[in-house]
């Protein structure tokens, strides 16, 4: 699919999927798009919130998620999802400073929401990290562009 031909839209779907199940990346249309002289601040905007609907889908489907429907989704089996139990027990909803990482980060909002973690602080620090993640690519875009 041409995402960059749908402009703001196609960053905010690709940024929502990417922060999904979906194994997709969205840094390099948030990098062509400030190439290609798109605003900075909405490009910041937009995408950091596609990408934190789409962290939140994750979360809710763990949430609200039953073990047959994250295998049939995740193509995972329930042991392997399991042993992020450990890590939401040790470190708490600070892992959602984390669900920007890349293949990890969706298991990451995934475990956060089987284990019950608090909605609003994981919503709030998911957020802080995604978005603190496109700040930084768009400094290094403009740091490295000049």
């Amino acid at each position: 699919m041409d995402w960059f031909s749908l402009g703001y839209w196609g960053l905010f779907l690709l940024s929502f999927l990417a922060a999904s199940v979906v194994p997709i990346s969205s840094e390099g249309m948030l990098t062509a798009m400030l190439y290609a002289g798109y605003n900075a601040q909405w490009v910041l905007i937009i995408a950091s919130l596609g990408n934190i609907l789409g962290g939140i889908s994750s979360y809710l489907l763990g949430y609200w998620g039953h073990w047959g429907i994250i295998e049939k989704i995740l193509r995972t089996p329930p042991e392997k999802v399991k042993k992020y139990e450990g890590l939401v027990s040790k470190y708490g909803v600070w892992l959602a400073l984390f669900t920007w990482l890349p293949f990890v980060g969706d298991l990451l909002a995934l475990g956060l929401g089987l284990y019950q973690s608090p909605i609003l602080k994981t919503f709030l620090l998911m957020s802080i990290g995604k978005i603190a993640r496109y700040v930084a690519v768009i400094y290094l875009f403009d740091y490295f562009s000049n």
